[in-house]
Order: C-alpha cells, then structure tokens, then sequence
C-alpha cells in the first residue's frame, strides 16, 4: 500500500475511526487514504484549532485521536490545540501534508510559505508541544511511522508526523509493527516490593488519584488497587469520578484548604502518600496545598514511579497497581466520610445564579453521561459536584485554553455516540469556537450545550483592575446564533430558575441538539471561585474586580510576609527566589547584569 494509506491503517489499529481537520492541498493524498479505507471516516471541522480541540475530546473518550492539516497556515493554526494535549497527555497524531519532495529540496517557493522557505521550520515549532516529530522522506518513510507510533502508545502524548504530498502515494511495505511495550521485568518487581511493603508499614496511608489514570488506560487496575487495599481515596479535579462517588472509603475530592476539611486533614496527617497519575499544578490542586512533595513518598505515572523520590523508569501504570494489588494487606481504616455534593435547592423563589445552576446540573446528570467542562469559573462550579455512577467528566485545567470544551464536546460525541454528551461553557469561551455547532448538526451529533452568560470574562475581571475594559466582550443572542445553522436544534433562554428548570427537563424529549443559554449577573459565580479568588490575591484579599491590588489605601490586603530572596537582588549574579516552598532560580549569563 501507499504511505498514506499505510499511516491511515496504522491510526485505525489504536480504534481511530474519525480523523479531524480541514481541507488544504497539500493534503488531499492523505484525505483520499482516509475515504479508501472503509473503517475510517474524514470529519471537516470550521478550523484547524477547533479540529485539534476534537481530535482532543476525541482521545479523551476513544484512547487515541488525530488531527490532519495542510502545510503552514493548517499546522500552525492547530499548535494551540496538540499543545494542551500535550500538557495533559492526550494522545493525538497530528499529520501534516506538505509541499512535493522536489519543491522541499529545491527551496521552491511555494504558497503558505514565507518568502525565505524552510520547510522544516514548522515542524522544528512542533517539537516544542509534541513527543517526538517525523519527517517523512523516501528513505525513512516506513522506520519512521513504526517508530512515531511506538512513542505515542508510550508516552500517551501527541506526536507529529509531516508527509510530502508525492511521498503519500509512495508505495511501502505494510508488515505489522507492533506499537506496545511491555514493562521492564526486574524494575517491576523492585518497585512492587517497594511500594507494597512501604504501604505494609503503613498507620495512616491515602490514595490521591488523577487524570493519567484515564490517559494510561489504568482504571480498571486502579479500582482493584482501591477496593482491595481499602485505603481512603481522594482526588485532584481533573481525576474527578474515576471513583465511585458513593464507595466507602471514598472521602470526596481534595479542594486544599478551599473546602472539605476531613480530607484535607487525612492528606496532611498521612505516614504514606500514594499519588496515581496526579498532575500537581495550581488549580488541579486548588493552590499546591499538599503538605508535602508527592516524589518523596510513592507517585506512579504513566511510564515511570517514584518511591521515595527515586525514579525507576519502562514501568507501566497498569502493571505497577497490578503487582502492588496482589501484595498488599487491606487496611482496617474508620474514616468520617464527608457529605458530597450540592444540596437541593427549589426553583421558587432562588434567583439564577451559579448558586442555583450548578446544584440543578448535579441533579440532571444521569449514569453513563460524558460531561465537557469549560476551563476557568465553569470547571470550579462542577468539581464539588457529586457525580453518579459512570459519568465521565473532563476538564482541561493544566492548559487552560478558552473556547476548548465546544469542539471538545463534537470529538467526544463521535467517540462515543451511544452516551449522552453535555457541555458546560462560558459564553466568552464559547463565542471562540462556537462555529463547531454546525459541523455538530452536520455530523448528527446531539449534545446539550448549556451556555452560562454573565456578560464577559468574569475570572479575568475578578483578577484585573477595577474598570477595566478588556475583558467586555461582544454581546449575542445565543439562543438564536445556534439556529443559524441548518439541521435539528431547540435553543431556549433561561432567565429564571423556573426557566432553567424547564429547558432541563425539555432536553430530556428532544432527539436533537439542545442549546441552553443561562442568563446571570455580571460577576455571578460559585462560592469555590470566590474562595480560589481570595487565596491567589492573598490570604486577606477581597473579592473585588481588583483596582485594589496597585491601590495603596487597600495594600494590607495583600500579603506578601511569606516571599524572602536568600541575596541581595541589585547584584544579579546567581539569586533564588524562595516563594511558598517552591524554588526560582535564574543562573548566570550573558547580560544577566542588565537584566
């Protein structure tokens, strides 16, 4: 078979029916390879960000994604995108078609092309964001995509591999190449021993589990890992419901000193930390309020563990659980399990407001559900949600991109058909990628898009200065904006709790998108983002769209005690700045002085 057709067949053995992008010349040999093959399917998105956002959501649901684009203007429009997969090891192949091997050689230039071409020059872009890139040629073609594929499957990350348009229809061979690994035998059984006696030893162990638990395809050994050592179990916000909620020895998620105390107090009295997949970043873990550095007791990754801060590498996650599950004693552990959740709160009476909505989204949520969370305010109103059982909730809380969770949402959909997908946004991030919605109805997916508008950027304007204008944005009609498109939707405004209330129980018959704009006040939010809000600015900190924070009658708002430099910072040789524990270095070098 060809090169493509070759490529196509190989992102088909890790079940990767779909393949999203747009259209572009260079590489229509890659497009004809996707119509050939009967098992996989082209979906055109409106851009090549929104399509990286889908191949994204996608890999949540499916395992694996993929993203292909034209040369340049395609490539560079989606590097956004496969960065946040990178950053929380969403495994996406972003392919690229290129110009022919003969304009590459020759310098030629060509269009989506700056006037000195390098050809290889966006691809240098990309191995700042991916795993590793391929650079397909005549002599590489089929070691190189053996070889791209073996570092996805390890590493979960997303790769990138560019194809000129002629070496796509270049014969190759089509001998199967295995992708996976196995674990290094003897490392296995060393950090088995390891981690099963240290958690033998144990008075007070706890389980902090998270999202690459999901991206390692661990779950299963995970649980067993759980329920087996019955060990109280908590988690960051990204590992959100890989427990069931209602299991025993489940204490709710971990918020720091945000909220729910009881497990606060666990995490910090521990003898025997156990971090599964934890991605320890500021508001995944709510303010690096951890007691403690995870490498110095035991954190099991996807491809590595650390026992004691060190590090025994080619060891995968699923084998790690397995091995410690078969050689650990269950605990005897009486823990005071929390109540988890929202309380029922009545339409009657109760205005709209993030007080009332993210209750009555708990309470809408049925088992089996997948549910796309906006990054920022929208993620902080879910995660004190009590999910039920099976519901697969995904946020992207390390990257952070605005606009992500409504293509997202499209990938995910097509991932997964047979679920029901809802989808919890911003309007400010919705309005920059709102435009997936067609490619929704011209797909036939149906997802629930609730679209929470309170007038701009709400996080932002908490954190800037009072009066600011930079975060006002262009106000819509959103209801009517989602019947622009041709094809099934029912779009409604809800201005009332009553309204909202309606809309919910509406979708629940409607065979068809559901699009739900929810109307609040301007600075509306939940009580976690207030909370979050205060810690960030400072311990004494108000919640105000803050022209305090350079206002000199407000500066004892703000406390600064615990930042200490260990030299004097006017003789820039070699400084540490010492900030809550965590250490910035700057080391010596040319023009440091000036600096």
């Amino acid at each position: 078979m060809n090169c493509a057709e070759y490529l196509i067949k190989k992102l088909e053995e890790l079940g990767i029916t779909e393949l999203f992008g747009v259209a572009g010349d260079y590489n229509f040999n890659l497009l004809y390879a996707i119509e050939k093959n009967p098992n996989t399917n082209w979906i055109g998105c409106i851009n090549e960000l929104n399509a990286g956002y889908a191949a994204d959501g996608y890999a949540r649901v499916k395992g694996y994604g993929a993203l292909v684009t034209t040369y340049g203007v395609g490539e560079l429009s989606a590097i956004n995108a496969v960065a946040g997969s990178m950053a929380e090891n969403i495994p996406v192949v972003s392919i690229v078609g290129l110009p022919p091997q003969k304009a590459i050689d020759n310098s030629t230039l060509l269009h989506h092309n700056l006037q000195n071409p390098n050809y290889k020059a966006f691809c240098s872009a990309y191995e700042n964001v991916v795993a590793s890139t391929a650079f397909i040629t005549r002599d590489n073609a089929k070691m190189e995509i053996d070889r791209i594929f073996k570092v996805l499957v390890k590493n979960k990350q997303p790769v990138y591999i560019a194809i000129p348009s002629d070496i796509a229809e270049m014969e190759i061979s089509d001998r199967y190449v295995a992708c996976d690994w196995s674990s290094n035998k003897d490392v296995l059984e060393e950090v088995g021993i390891k981690i099963s006696e240290k958690i033998n030893n144990s008075k007070n162990p706890i389980i902090i589990g998270d999202s690459l638990i999901k991206r390692f395809d661990a779950e299963l050994e995970y649980r067993e890992f759980v329920f087996k050592s019955q060990i109280p179990v908590t988690n960051f916000l990204m590992g959100a419901n890989i427990v069931d909620m209602n299991y025993e020895k489940y204490m709710g998620g971990y918020f720091g000193s945000l909220r729910n105390p009881i497990v606060n107090k666990y995490v910090k009295d521990t003898d025997c930390a156990i971090s599964v997949g934890v991605i320890y970043s500021d508001l995944n873990s709510f303010g690096f309020d951890l007691p403690y550095n995870i490498n110095d007791h035991i954190a099991i990754y996807g491809n590595y563990t650390y026992i004691n801060g060190k590090r025994y590498d080619d060891v995968k996650m699923a084998d790690v659980l397995e091995i410690v599950t078969r050689n650990i004693k269950p605990k005897d552990i009486k823990i005071d399990k929390p109540n988890l959740g929202y309380k029922h709160k009545d339409a009657e009476g109760s205005p709209l407001t993030s007080d009332y909505i993210y209750p009555r989204i708990q309470e809408f949520l049925k088992e089996n559900d997948i549910l796309i969370t906006e990054t920022g305010i929208v993620s902080q109103g879910i995660a004190p949600i009590k999910f039920p059982q099976n519901v697969t909730p995904e946020f992207q809380t390390l990257w952070g991109s605005i606009g992500w969770a409504t293509p997202a949402a499209f990938g995910a959909a097509l991932a997964k058909p047979q679920a029901r997908t809802v989808v919890v946004t911003g309007e400010g991030a919705h309005q920059i990628s709102a435009m997936e919605i067609g490619s929704m109805m011209r797909y036939g997916i149906k997802p629930i898009i609730i679209v929470i508008n309170n007038g701009g950027y709400t996080t932002e304007r908490l954190l800037a200065k009072e009066g600011s204008k930079f975060n006002d944005i262009v106000q819509m009609n959103y209801a009517k904006f989602a019947r622009v498109f041709e094809g099934d939707v029912w779009a409604t405004k809800a201005e009332t709790a009553e309204d909202f209330d309606k809309a919910l129980k509406v979708t629940q018959i409607m065979n068809k998108l559901c699009y739900i704009e929810v109307s609040t006040e301007i600075l509306d939010t939940p009580q976690l983002t207030k909370d979050l809000i205060s810690k960030l600015k400072g311990k004494n900190a108000k919640i105000v769209p803050p022209a305090s924070i350079y206002d000199k009658n407000q500066e004892d708002e703000y406390d600064f005690s615990n930042i200490e430099t260990t030299h004097d910072l006017t003789n820039i040789q070699y400084e540490t700045v010492v900030h809550k524990g965590f250490n910035y270095s700057t080391s010596e070098n040319e023009g440091a002085q000036n600096e």
